[in-house]
C-alpha cells in the first residue's frame, strides 16, 4: 500500500479495518480501506445460518471519502466462493481494472486471494454504493458509498445544509443460501424462490413465524432538525417502495447527481439505484414507521412481506404507540409513474446537465425473456433472458484483458444495433407466442469510438411476459430523454424528448411493456458492462459490453492493468 500512496504523490492514512477516516483536509487525499470477506451467523436475521460479509458485517461498512480522493480497497478473500467487488455508479475514468464484475474487467479474486481496487472519485458526490459482482454474493455483500463535497465551498450542497444524515440501506433475505437458490433455479429451468423478507440496514424489522426479539432499525430524531437520507436499494429482484409515515420526503439527488427538488411522500427506487431525500422533523414528539414494500406491476411473484423501522423523536416514550404508513398496493404504477416523472436534473450554472445534442450512434436494444431447449429441466426447456435476441455469455478470462492484451477469440464487436427481428414488442402474449422465443448465444460487444456520443432506446418485450427492467451502465452517467408505453416510434416519440433538464443516472428502470431513452458521451476507454439489475435476469444472461476504444491525448487511454490483477 505504501508504494500505492507514493505513487500518487499526496498524503494518506493506513487503516486496517474500514471507519470514517479524517476528512478535514483541504486537499484530495489517499484513502485506505482493508475488506476482509468472511463467513458470520446471521443471529439478527431470525437465522443463525452462516452467511458471506464483509468485515463481519452485514450490511458491510460504508465507504466515506470527498469528491476527487483517490481511493484503495484491499479486499481479501477468506471464503470458498471466487469474489469480485463493484463500485457502482464510480465512473472508473480511465481505471476499469477497478470496476470489478468479474470476467468483464477482472477475473475473481479466488479464495486466500487478495486484490487492491485503485481509483478516483473524479468530480463525483453523493450516494453511491459497492457490492459483490458475482454469482448471487451482492444478497449480503454490499454497502454504502458516501462521497462529501469538497471542503472550501461556500455552499456545500445546492439545498439547506441538513442537522445530520442517514444512510438507509434497502435489500432482501433468504433463509436458504443464495447460490442453492440460484443453482436449483438454473437446473430446474424455472424462476428461483423469491425472498423470505426485505430488509432495512440489515434488519428485518418483525414478522410473522420469527421468534426473534428482533425489532429493527430505530432513527433518532429531534424536533425542529432536518435530515438527508441516503436510500439504496440493494435487494437482488425487486423495486421497492419507502415512505416515512406523517412526513413528506424532499427529492434532492439521485444515482449521485443533483436534481431539482420536489416533495413526495413515497419514492420508488430499483436494485442498483440511489435518493437523497431530505425529511423535516415537523412533529413535536412521536414515533412513526419507515417503510419498504415492493413494486411490481406484471404477473411476478414477488416478496410481499413489508420491512419496517422507526423514526423515534427525542422525548419520546418507548410505550408510545407508533403511527402507521399507509403504503401503496404492489401493483401501483400511478405512484412509481409520478415519481420517475417528477425527476428533473438540476442544470443549474453550478451544475449544469451536458446533454448529448449529436448524436453519433443511434442503438434500440430489445429487453426481455426467452426459452431454450433444456432435455435435463422439468418442462424441457429453461427460460432465459436477452438484449436483441442476444443471451449473453460469459467469457473463460476478462474482455477488458482481451481487449488489452489483444487476445483473440474471447469476444466479436458484432452486437447488433437494432433487433435482428422486428415484431409488435408488446403486443397481446398470444401474437407474441407466435414469434420464436428462442435466443442465440454469444460473447459480444458493441465497438464505439473514444467521445463519440450514442443514443440508446431501451424497449421491454412480452414473449414471456412484459417486465420493469433495471438496466445499469458501468463507467458513464446517461440521460434519460424519453420514456413511454408500447411499442417507440421514432418519428414520433424522439420529438418529445427532454434535452434541456432530463435526470441524470447510472440505472434506468425500462417501464413495463414500454421504452426508456438514454444518451452518454463515451469519453471513457475500457470495457463497460450493461446489464439487468434483476440479479436472476443478469443469471439468465441479460447483460451485454460496449468496448470503447482509446483516444487519441494524453490522458484518452486505458491505463495498464495492476501488478496483483487476479487470474483465471
Amino acid at each position: 500500500m505504501a508504494t500505492a500512496a507514493t505513487m500518487v504523490g499526496i498524503r494518506s492514512i493506513v487503516v486496517l479495518a474500514i471507519c470514517l477516516l479524517s476528512l478535514s483536509s483541504t486537499e484530495a487525499m489517499v484513502r485506505h480501506y482493508k475488506f476482509n470477506v468472511v463467513m458470520k451467523n446471521a443471529t439478527k436475521l431470525c437465522s443463525t445460518k452462516p452467511i458471506v460479509t464483509v468485515n463481519g458485517k452485514f450490511p458491510g461498512p460504508t465507504i466515506y471519502a470527498r469528491e476527487d480522493d483517490n481511493v484503495l480497497v484491499k479486499v481479501v478473500n477468506h471464503v470458498k466462493y471466487n469474489l469480485s467487488i463493484h463500485w457502482h455508479g464510480v465512473k472508473q475514468l480511465r481505471t476499469g481494472w477497478a470496476d470489478g464484475p468479474a470476467y468483464i474487467t477482472q477475473c475473481p479474486i479466488q479464495p486466500g486471494q487478495a486484490y487492491i481496487y485503485n481509483f478516483t472519485l473524479t468530480g463525483q458526490r453523493g450516494t453511491l454504493w459497492w457490492h459483490a459482482h458475482i454469482l448471487w454474493l451482492r444478497a449480503t455483500v454490499h454497502g454504502a458509498i458516501v462521497i462529501l463535497p469538497k471542503l472550501g465551498l461556500g455552499v456545500p450542497y445546492p439545498f439547506p445544509k441538513p442537522n445530520r444524515e442517514h444512510v438507509i440501506l434497502l435489500s432482501e433475505w433468504w433463509k436458504s443460501d443464495t447460490e442453492a437458490v440460484i443453482n436449483e433455479a438454473l437446473k430446474s429451468g424455472l424462476a428461483p424462490n423469491v425472498s423470505d423478507a426485505h430488509t432495512i440496514n440489515g434488519h428485518v424489522g418483525p414478522i410473522q413465524g420469527c421468534s426473534s426479539k428482533e425489532e429493527g432499525l430505530t432513527l433518532k430524531v429531534k424536533a425542529g432538525n432536518t435530515y438527508l437520507l441516503r436510500i439504496i436499494n440493494a435487494a437482488l429482484n425487486e423495486e421497492l417502495f419507502f415512505k416515512v409515515a406523517g412526513h413528506n420526503l424532499t427529492v434532492v439527488e439521485v444515482d449521485a447527481t443533483y436534481t431539482k427538488p420536489f416533495n413526495t411522500n413515497t419514492i420508488v427506487i430499483a436494485p442498483g439505484q440511489t435518493t437523497n431525500v431530505l425529511l423535516k422533523a415537523n412533529h413535536k414528539a412521536g414515533k412513526f414507521l419507515l417503510a419498504a414494500s415492493p413494486f411490481m406491476d406484471a404477473p411476478i411473484p414477488v416478496d410481499n412481506r413489508t420491512a419496517t423501522a422507526t423514526l423515534h423523536y427525542q422525548g419520546t416514550l418507548a410505550s408510545t404507540v407508533t403511527t402507521s404508513a399507509s403504503l401503496p398496493p404492489t401493483n401501483a404504477t400511478a405512484v412509481s409513474n409520478a415519481f420517475t416523472d417528477s425527476l428533473r436534473s438540476l442544470n443549474s450554472k453550478e451544475y449544469p446537465a451536458r446533454i448529448p445534442l449529436k448524436i453519433d450512434h443511434n442503438l434500440l436494444f430489445t429487453v426481455g425473456l426467452g426459452i431454450e431447449p433444456c432435455a435435463t429441466c422439468l418442462n424441457g426447456t429453461r427460460l432465459v433472458a436477452d438484449i436483441n435476441n442476444v443471451t449473453f455469455v460469459m467469457p473463460k478470462i476478462s474482455l477488458l484483458q482481451a481487449k488489452f492484451f489483444n487476445i483473440k477469440g474471447v469476444y466479436t464487436d458484432d452486437f447488433p444495433a437494432n433487433p435482428p427481428t422486428l415484431f409488435n414488442f408488446t403486443g397481446s402474449q398470444s401474437q407474441l407466442l407466435k414469434t420464436n422465443p428462442m435466443t442465440k448465444k454469444g460473447t459480444r460487444v458493441y465497438r464505439v469510438g473514444y467521445n463519440s456520443t450514442v443514443q440508446l432506446v431501451l424497449q421491454d418485450t412480452g414473449i414471456i411476459t412484459p417486465e420493469n427492467h433495471p438496466i445499469h451502465l458501468h463507467g458513464f452517467n446517461f440521460f434519460v430523454v424519453g420514456k413511454g408505453i408500447g411499442n417507440f416510434n421514432p418519428n414520433k416519440d424522439t420529438n418529445k424528448f427532454n434535452v434541456v433538464d432530463p435526470v441524470e443516472r447510472n440505472t434506468v428502470s425500462v417501464p413495463t411493456g414500454g421504452w426508456v431513452a438514454i444518451r452518454f458521451r463515451a469519453d471513457n476507454p475500457g470495457v463497460w458492462f450493461m446489464h439487468c439489475h434483476l440479479e436472476i435476469h443478469t443469471t439468465w444472461g441479460l447483460k451485454m459490453a460496449f468496448v470503447v476504444d482509446n483516444g487519441n491525448g494524453p490522458n484518452q487511454s486505458l491505463l495498464p492493468p495492476p501488478t496483483d490483477l487476479p487470474k483465471c
